[in-house]
């Protein structure tokens, strides 16, 4: 928790979180999946952590499982 203050020197309670970096693993279209959104991936994960699907997956995108 922190405090962030606005114009009026109003005190403002606030939650911190680490959102980054951040990668993007999947791109949802509207036309393709009915939608749109993005899958973001954050932090590192050992091949050893992951199952077959997070492995196809991560791989059909060219990515690597453990992301620097």
């Amino acid at each position: 928790m922190t405090s962030i203050f606005d114009d009026k020197g109003k005190n403002i309670p606030c939650t911190v979180i680490q959102a980054g970096p951040c990668v993007v693993t999947q791109i949802k279209t509207n036309e393709v999946d009915g939608y749109t959104a993005i899958q973001l991936g954050f932090s590192d994960k050992s091949d050893k952590h992951s199952n077959k699907a997070e492995a196809g997956h991560f791989s059909n995108q060219n990515l690597l499982l453990s992301i620097n």
